[in-house]
């Protein structure tokens, strides 16, 4: 049986994966990245690609519990979706995702999630500048749009709450909207401008941070699933894999939606639940968005990337396959033509289906375990495992190096579940 020796092991090639290597490799340590299928291609390539440090209000909030019913009702053009399923496990989400549901959850989550998200939009630009990453990386904001009085007050209300917290909002009438987006439909009544927000090709992106952690010196296993851990002591000993067996000092378990299976054998409380999402990208329209978009009512992102465009929506509470469903594409396409400006005929280059890894709180999971010395869960970052990564690389360099966080982690830890 083969054995290797390493420095840090990380578990998981997707945007967290990548982003805690890039930083671990220059603080100066020795990395191996061992991923199940193929680096640099999980569930954050074909997400909306939209860095938002706006979004510090986790899903688990007073509301939506009342709000994702009437969803269900209309099951064709809904954005969100849910698996019915015994299994103790996901009945048990369910029951903490309704009791986080809550104002209390929300005052202690926006702390966390805005350190964390400014940190990540600095260390994006940062990154791309020094990296001279070519991904068409853009700084014009998040572009929010209402079709709906109701909608637009609502917006209006969450724009005033992250106004009090120093996020930068503009909101905008049915006339200032239309001048600063003319690819917006009369049909739209107003929108709210999160200017310190960004987007990029998230697939371009995540295959040049890959292409760079190589060439920084990190050894990649590729096609190479965790199939179980030997521990004792309080330390991993072993992780096993289909390559054979690695002994780390330090290890980072960072397998999005995967991470409760591969984490099975160390029976630790990992409550996270595989949330299904999808896309839809094509060649330029006639009529580009001059921004990234965020089409409220509908919960669909847009993503102008250069000479494609893309659109991204559903929530769908569901196991782990990723097989794309053609009435969840349509009812996506459906949507954004109520917004904006559509041609008849589109020349689309690929659909996808992508999990994000998601806790009943909304909070990610990020810390040391405290019933395994050399271990550090990075996990459960939903929708936003792209926009969190660069500031999640940095804190598990900084955790692994013994250095003090940016920020407070406790809310973050495994341990509050």
């Amino acid at each position: 049986m083969i054995i290797r020796k390493t420095d840090v092991l990380i578990i998981g090639g997707g945007s967290i994966g990548l982003n805690c290597a890039y930083y671990l490799l220059k603080s100066g340590r020795k990395v191996t990245l061992v991923e199940s299928k193929t680096i640099a291609m999980g569930s954050s390539s074909g997400n909306a690609g939209h860095i938002v440090p706006s979004h510090i209000i986790p899903l688990a909030a007073p509301g939506i519990v009342g709000t994702a019913l009437q969803w269900m009702l209309d099951p064709k053009n809904s954005p969100f979706s849910m698996r019915i399923s015994l299994d103790p496990a996901y009945i048990s989400w369910l029951v903490q995702f309704m009791l986080a549901c809550s104002r209390s959850n929300v005052q202690r989550a926006i702390p966390p999630l805005k350190s964390l998200g400014q940190l990540s939009a600095n260390n994006f630009a940062q990154m791309i500048a020094g990296e001279r990453f070519d991904c068409h990386y853009q700084e014009k904001g998040l572009l929010f749009l209402y079709r709906t009085a109701d909608g637009f007050k609502d917006g209006q209300h969450e724009a005033e709450l992250m106004q009090k917290h120093g996020i930068p909002a503009d909101v905008l009438d049915k006339a200032a909207l239309h001048d600063r987006e003319p690819a917006a439909l009369d049909a739209v009544l107003g929108g709210v401008h999160y200017t310190g927000d960004a987007h990029l090709n998230p697939g371009l992106f995540l295959k040049l941070l890959g292409e760079r952690v190589h060439a920084l010196g990190a050894e990649i296993f590729e096609n190479t699933p965790v199939t179980g851990f030997d521990a004792a002591h309080g330390n991993i000993r072993v992780v096993r894999t289909s390559a054979g067996d690695f002994e780390a000092d330090e290890i980072v378990l960072a397998a999005g939606a995967w991470t409760p299976v591969v984490a099975h054998d160390l029976r630790l409380a990992i409550p996270v639940q595989s949330a299904r999402g999808y896309s839809l990208s094509m060649s330029a329209l006639k009529v580009m968005p001059r921004h990234a978009l965020l089409l409220a009512e509908h919960r669909v992102a847009v993503s102008p990337l250069g000479d494609l465009l893309r659109f991204t929506g559903r929530l769908e509470l569901s196991d782990l396959a990723t097989t794309v469903n053609a009435s969840r594409i349509a009812g996506i396409e459906r949507a954004v033509r109520e917004y904006i400006h559509v041609d008849d005929k589109l020349d689309i280059h690929d659909t996808w289906a992508g999990l994000r890894p998601t806790t009943p709180d909304g909070l990610p999971i990020i810390g040391r375990s405290t019933r395994y010395r050399n271990l550090i869960l990075a996990t459960g970052h939903a929708m936003l495992g792209l926009s969190l990564g660069p500031g999640t690389g940095q804190v598990v360099s900084d955790l692994v190096n013994g250095k003090e966080a940016a920020f407070d982690l406790s809310p973050l830890r495994a341990e509050r579940f």
